[in-house]
């Protein structure tokens, strides 16, 4: 069976965008595989129509992603085409095609799953499982050669779905009812073996929360001290139910003198070595565990940017990780916008605290 996409953008501002990726994504995660992916201008109806007589020919389904605001004009050309009403809040249906219109980003994707997902399934007779595997900093050549591997042992049999973001690889390997599980069982294995300790769970979890699993299973209190992520970690730790049991506490120290008043960094270390450096990560990180109030410290400091900043280049941070036993400091020189570098720093962090005590 044969499915298809068309992305209404608006190309009157040039910063507008449509998120289809999440909806894109939610399709995969489904075993919906979008064959062909049309992007038209929003205010095209006779370009839209065409596109959609074209594709129900070709197609079993036929998919509009929009602008939430976009959803009832895309409606309305749907139907005017297939001289269909929609059943639902975003499908229509004829006996030869199904047709969707969905708003782009997080809303359609979970549309996808509530509403589109079944009646595909119902239509094609035939029902999908996938397992998620999940890793964390791996190098990019490494993560191909295992997809590589993979794919090559899986042949055509069943798909493979690779989404990097901020760090987190989620691999996702989906496989019909047709398909048997021992092939997907050796394609996980692959993909395991090949990935090694950057691997962090085989569920569909996140980083946060194998953190916090770990830390409960060995009666371990943990507490940060940031500097650049200014308490994206805490949040990321604190968002997980249950996290109370192990999280001592969170102390965003932007400032030199909060550094030095609240974590006992050295004058000298910030005067010769800079607020940047291995040595005021180590600190940091010390200056928590001395305090004697957690078994597990995570610091972290950096320049996420826009510009160099007291001689250090954006990107350009230090994550230091503690226990009573010893310190150990990463040093990484991350790219991207201000946001990514300080996302992917707090999902460094976590993984790097949970490689510390797993």
């Amino acid at each position: 069976m044969k499915y298809a996409a068309i992305v209404l953008r608006n190309t009157k501002n040039a910063l507008s965008s449509v998120k289809y990726e999440p909806v894109h994504d939610a399709f995969l995660s489904g075993g919906v595989f979008l064959e062909e992916l049309v992007f038209l201008a929003y205010d095209a109806p006779s370009e839209i129509s065409a596109a959609i007589s074209r594709l129900s020919l070709e197609c079993d389904g036929v998919f509009l992603i929009c602008d939430s605001v976009l959803v009832n004009s895309a409606k309305n050309i749907v139907c005017g085409v297939t001289g269909g009403t929609f059943e639902g809040e975003y499908c229509s249906e004829t006996k030869r095609c199904l047709y969707a219109v969905l708003p782009d980003g997080e809303t359609g994707a979970r549309a996808v799953t509530e509403e589109i997902l079944p009646r595909v399934n119902r239509r094609r007779n035939n029902s999908y499982s996938r397992v998620v595997l999940c890793a964390a900093s791996a190098p990019v050549e490494k993560l191909n050669r295992a997809l590589q591997f993979a794919r090559e042992t899986a042949k055509d049999l069943l798909f493979i779905h690779a989404r990097e973001k901020f760090g987190i690889v989620r691999i996702e390997v989906i496989y019909d009812t047709k398909t048997p599980k021992m092939i997907a069982d050796e394609v996980v294995r692959i993909l395991a073996s090949e990935l090694g300790d950057y691997v962090y769970a085989l569920e569909d979890i996140s980083v946060a929360e194998r953190l916090i699993t770990a830390l409960k299973l060995r009666k371990m209190r943990v507490s940060t001290a940031e500097s650049f992520t200014a308490g994206g970690v805490g949040g990321a730790i604190v968002s997980v139910p249950g996290a109370s049991e192990v999280f001592y506490e969170g102390i965003n120290a932007y400032d030199s003198s909060a550094k030095k008043e609240r974590l006992g960094v050295s004058e000298y270390t910030l005067m010769k070595k800079g607020a940047v450096s291995e040595e005021t990560a180590y600190e940091m990180a010390a200056g928590l565990i001395k305090q004697g109030n957690c078994d597990l410290a995570i610091a972290t400091t950096g320049n996420a940017g826009p510009t160099a900043s007291g001689g250090a280049p954006v990107g350009l941070c230090f994550i230091a990780i503690g226990t009573k036993e010893r310190v150990r400091v990463f040093r990484f020189r991350l790219s991207g916008t201000r946001e990514t570098v300080t996302k992917t720093a707090v999902t460094l962090a976590l993984f790097l605290a949970y490689q510390e005590i797993k």
